[in-house]
């Protein structure tokens, strides 16, 4: 079975991405590339690497009307970027938007696709979750359903690779300033904030009210660890244990008994989620870990759309991660 797909914003690290998994698929077929700065130019000319059958596909300048016979469409565009022009979609066309603009809003699912795989299927507009988001709400979904922390009051503290700012061309992130170099941004008002704290309080039933949420920035391509302090009386084997649970039959989370590291899950569809906690404080300490490239972009996407579509969730998405 071929699927007929398309990438918009091809030419940023999530397209790019997407990209590279689109290729070795069994059943997506890439038939339609589009983009702004890259428009006109061959996929070879920007991806040397690219494969032979798609070498020779041009990027055209991405405009909804002149798109050819879709089945799946993959928009990976800055946040505010894809609102307007996705709405002049047909709707035949399944639509997987890897950027911000459809998180939480009407007529989209929201693609958490280890959590709540079964909203997902079916499908055909998914929004695809933060990188953030991704490994901080894939850690917390256990302890949130067992009622073994409080939704208020939860801190995150993030740390992701450069590639996770985007591939706007801010001088701020480039090599001189970020090497060597520690980045806090975003402080109390990043635009991941509010689909954390809707997720948390439907996870819990509960307000997440008191949430604090600090990303930074380190000095490596990619990769995103978030550490999340909660309040609660569990023990770390009761958090792992229920994590165990809640994703048994997931292919993609592995729960460990120790805390997970970013290069664990480079260049994988892989969640890595974990647990240190002391009762006689009321602290949970959970862990999560993906690729931000990945898990929290394009590799969540693929598995997203994998279940609107019918196909084994794993279609495509399991190859090992990158070592060393």
């Amino acid at each position: 079975m071929s699927i007929r797909v398309g990438i918009v914003g091809i030419s940023g690290f999530g397209g790019g991405e997407a990209l590279r998994l689109i290729a070795n698929h069994p059943s997506f077929e890439l038939v339609y590339a589009a983009g702004e700065s890259s428009a006109g130019s061959r996929l070879v000319d920007r991806f040397p690497g690219v494969p032979a059958r798609l070498a020779g596909l041009v990027i055209e300048k991405w405009d909804p009307a002149a798109m050819p016979a879709l089945d799946v469409l993959f928009a990976s565009l800055p946040t505010g970027a894809s609102a307007a022009a996705l709405a002049r979609v047909p709707e035949g066309v399944k639509i997987v938007d890897i950027g911000g603009d459809h998180r939480y809003a009407e007529g989209w699912a929201y693609g958490l696709a280890d959590v709540w795989p079964d909203r997902i299927k079916g499908q055909t507009r998914v929004a695809n979750p933060g990188c953030f988001p991704a490994a901080t709400l894939n850690a917390l979904a256990p302890l949130l359903a067992d009622r073994l922390i409080e939704p208020g009051h939860i801190v995150i503290d993030a740390k992701t690779g450069i590639s996770g700012a985007g591939r706007g061309g801010d001088s701020k992130f480039g090599y001189a300033e970020s090497n060597e170099n520690l980045q806090p941004y975003g402080l109390l008002e990043h635009v991941h904030m509010p689909e954390m704290a809707t997720t948390i309080e439907r996870l819990s039933g509960g307000s997440a009210a008191g949430l604090v949420f600090t990303p930074h920035l380190v000095p490596m391509t990619r990769g995103l660890l978030a550490t999340i302090y909660c309040r609660g009386r569990a023990t770390t084997g009761q958090c792992l244990d229920a994590a165990r649970r809640f994703y048994a039959d997931r292919a993609f989370v592995r729960v460990t008994d120790t805390p997970p590291q970013t290069k664990w899950a480079s260049g994988s569809n892989l969640s890595f989620v974990s647990y240190a906690a002391d009762p006689e404080r009321n602290l949970v300490i959970a862990m999560g870990v993906v690729d931000n490239l990945g898990k929290g972009a394009a590799g969540q996407a693929v598995q997203n759309a994998n279940l609107i579509c019918g196909l084994p969730e794993t279609a495509g998405l399991e190859g090992a991660p990158v070592w060393p």
